[in-house]
């Protein structure tokens, strides 16, 4: 699994769809996920930690989690199917770790509110991310290569669990 950032809300250059954009720590891959208005509204309005004068329903559902003393340790995106994403709350009450089916997009919306980290299955990412830093991409794959090149299998002997003498 890999952690990944809220980046923003964009807008489908031909649908005008609203699209929640996701990046990992590096910055080099972002993962984009169409949402709907309601949806890009919620995020952005906790990205902008915007007060509301009653609370909207993922201010509902975080009001719960602390009544309940119920922490929500972090979201996974698990899988895509059909163009289709799914996620999990992972919520933690009295030691006890419980999984909940959710939206990807009220997943982040509730994600945000609490300060939870975004966790995205690195099969979801090889099947819809798309690179953002394709030179770095391309320097660390020439560097892996060139290490590779030069690679006698006596220095993997020495160096990894195949050594007989450890």
């Amino acid at each position: 699994m890999i952690e990944m950032k809220v980046a923003g809300i964009a807008l489908d250059a031909v649908t005008r769809s609203p699209i929640v954009l996701l990046k990992d720590s590096s910055d080099r891959r972002a993962l984009p996920i169409f949402i709907g208005q309601d949806q890009a509204r919620a995020i952005i309005s906790a990205l902008e930690r915007q007060p509301t004068p009653r609370p909207l329903t993922h201010d509902l559902i975080t009001n719960i989690f602390d009544v309940w003393e119920m922490e929500l340790e972090r979201i996974i995106i698990h899988s895509l199917r059909d163009n289709t994403f799914y996620a999990v709350l992972c919520l933690k009450q009295n030691g006890i770790t419980k999984e909940i089916d959710c939206r990807p997009s009220d997943a982040i919306s509730i994600a945000i509110r609490t300060d939870s980290p975004i966790w995205v299955m690195e099969e979801v990412i090889a099947d819809a991310s798309i690179p953002v830093d394709q030179d770095a991409d391309e320097e660390e794959r020439k560097a892996f290569k060139e290490f590779v090149a030069d690679l006698r299998p006596e220095d993997i002997i020495k160096r990894g669990r195949f050594n007989s003498e450890q």
